[in-house]
């Protein structure tokens, strides 16, 4: 029914060829680009690494490079809009897309010389058949007439020309059912991973990233409990091969050694890098449940930490200043006083990393300290700077880059959770109906911070939060409810298109994530009713 590329041809199709690599700013695409480097390295492919922010970015990069590159690879970005409309490139240019983002635009789909969409092969992508979409121009031509002397005819593999107005027509009908929601599918750096696999020139390195980039997605609700659950499992019988295959190699190697191992670990965010007490109190998991921003639940902590019998001098210490005897059995401890205070889900699956005998990770560590640097608020650093210095931390040669990302991370948490109390207790959460909302005025505390997406998306992963920046628009984040039989779809993207078509509202949709926009601010509030009458 569809054009699917299986990863294995990736690697023929490009080999001798100068690739154009057009990578997202998102850890899984970080991710997979370190992994597509180094067999891009393996091949001496040649290749041009170009960051984007957005669809403007990715529009500029395509004209600055289409004169010298004929092949694109376009990580976790371009596939679910109708890229050949968008950018225009010529005929002999090939766009090669592994993107998470989905719905994918159907053009994109049956498009049989062009676009090369790289998907999984149990990856349903829901898309309305062909017959029902576009129509040939021969197929107008014959007319009814035609229909006995077509029926089990193939599309031709040229560049096709459809009728726009029968386009438009059928695009209306179906076009609710087929781009309604926005959702992530499948991690880039696991289909890179896998390719590294099927050519055998998978290495530690590339399963850590791979390992980080599914991380990514569970840390930033992307995908569901149960797809991180079964991918975890596919994570781990590569794990194992690993280990055993370097078993040896590790022993002879030890302090440069590179050991991954499955782990029951806390939800406690970047605990092993801070205090216990401050991990705690900045953790999205623990802060809410305690709801650490009113008096009783300081005092419930107090008492958590009373039950577990854990003296404050140790709490409030470095994690690795804390007495040995303490933090054996810290894990264990700390899970079963968790079931007395209603906290079921502390531990969680997960890998862990040693570099050496002294450098210890885990990939939820790993996550938060890429993305602090990917979205980096310091001056004069411009984005392309922090994506570069990002994609640097994700090296087990830049340490020092990867631990103060991680100083980054603890910053930007400390002011997430300061703003959610700060909200919660002003009263600034809305309720419009069918959602919520809450405005972060100007000259809220740390308010730069928060004009970055995935920041923004931790402070609203259960809200959507309108931000106030410096050139007069907010930043719109759609968030949809929290439950456990939740499938992640995202229906705020395609509300948002409605919602600013019938009021007219200015609005960008710049961000490869259909469910963050930019909107002027004169429009927030007709914006905001229709909204509210649109999903009502």
């Amino acid at each position: 029914l569809f054009y699917m590329l299986y990863l294995t041809n990736v690697k023929h199709v490009l080999c001798f060829q100068r690739v154009a690599l057009l990578v997202a700013s998102d850890i899984d695409a970080l991710c997979a680009c370190k992994i597509l480097q180094a067999l891009f390295h393996c091949d001496q492919v040649q290749y041009t690494l170009v960051p984007v922010t957005g669809w403007q970015d990715l529009g500029t990069a395509f004209l600055e490079h289409k004169e010298q590159f004929r092949y694109f690879v376009l990580i976790n970005c371009g596939a679910n809009v109708d890229l050949l409309e968008m950018l225009q490139p010529d005929d002999d240019s090939v766009f090669f897309i592994c993107d998470t983002h989905r719905p994918v635009d159907v053009v994109n789909v049956y498009n049989e010389t062009q676009i090369k969409l790289l998907i999984k092969q149990d990856d349903d992508l829901g898309v309305p058949p062909y017959d029902d979409i576009f129509r040939d121009e021969d197929d107008e031509e014959g007319g009814d007439s035609g229909n006995e002397s077509d029926e089990g005819s193939e599309p031709s593999g040229k560049r096709r020309r459809f009728d726009e107005r029968r386009i438009e027509r059928q695009r209306a009908k179906r076009e609710w059912e087929a781009r309604s929601f926005f959702m992530c599918f499948c991690q880039a750096s696991m289909m890179f991973f896998e390719l590294a696999w099927v050519l055998t020139k998978d290495t530690k390195d590339m399963l850590w990233w791979a390992v980080i980039g599914l991380t990514d997605q569970w840390v930033h609700d992307k995908i569901t409990h149960m797809k991180y659950v079964t991918d975890i499992a596919t994570m781990q019988r590569h794990v194992s091969r690993h280990n055993h295959r370097n078993e040896d190699e590790e022993n002879s190697l030890s302090i440069d050694c590179m050991r991954i191992s499955f782990e029951y670990d806390l939800r406690l965010t970047l605990y092993q890098h801070w205090s216990l007490y401050e991990s705690i109190c900045n953790s999205c998991y623990t802060s809410c449940n305690f709801k650490l921003w009113t008096l009783n639940g300081q005092k419930k902590l107090q008492e958590f930490l009373a039950d577990m019998g854990l003296p404050l001098k140790q709490v409030r210490q470095k994690f690795n200043s804390m007495d040995m005897s303490i933090k054996e059995n810290l894990r264990d401890v700390i899970e079963e006083s968790s079931n007395k205070y209603g906290l079921k889900d502390i531990r969680i699956q997960t890998f862990g990393v040693h570099f050496g005998f002294k450098n210890r990770f885990l990939a939820s560590d790993m996550v938060h300290a890429t993305a602090a640097l990917l979205e980096s608020t310091e001056k004069d650093e411009s984005d392309s700077d922090n994506f570069i210095k990002a994609l640097d931390s994700l090296s087990r040669s830049n340490l020092e880059r990867l631990h103060s990302g991680i100083e980054l991370a603890k910053r930007k948490l400390m002011a997430i959770q300061q703003t959610v109390a700060s909200c919660i207790c002003t009263n600034l959460i809305l309720s419009q109906g069918p959602f919520l909302y809450c405005y972060l005025m100007e000259g809220t505390p740390d308010v730069k911070l928060f004009s970055k997406p995935i920041a923004l998306t931790l402070v609203t992963l259960s809200l959507m939060v309108f931000f106030d920046v410096e050139k007069g628009t907010v930043i719109v984040v759609g968030i949809p409810p929290e439950s456990e039989t939740s499938d992640k779809k995202n229906f705020f993207g395609r509300a948002f298109e409605k919602a600013a078509e019938s009021t007219s509202s200015r609005t960008l949709h710049d961000n490869f994530d259909t469910s963050i926009i930019e909107l002027k601010t004169d429009d927030r509030s007709k914006f905001l009713d229709a909204l509210i009458t649109l999903l009502s």
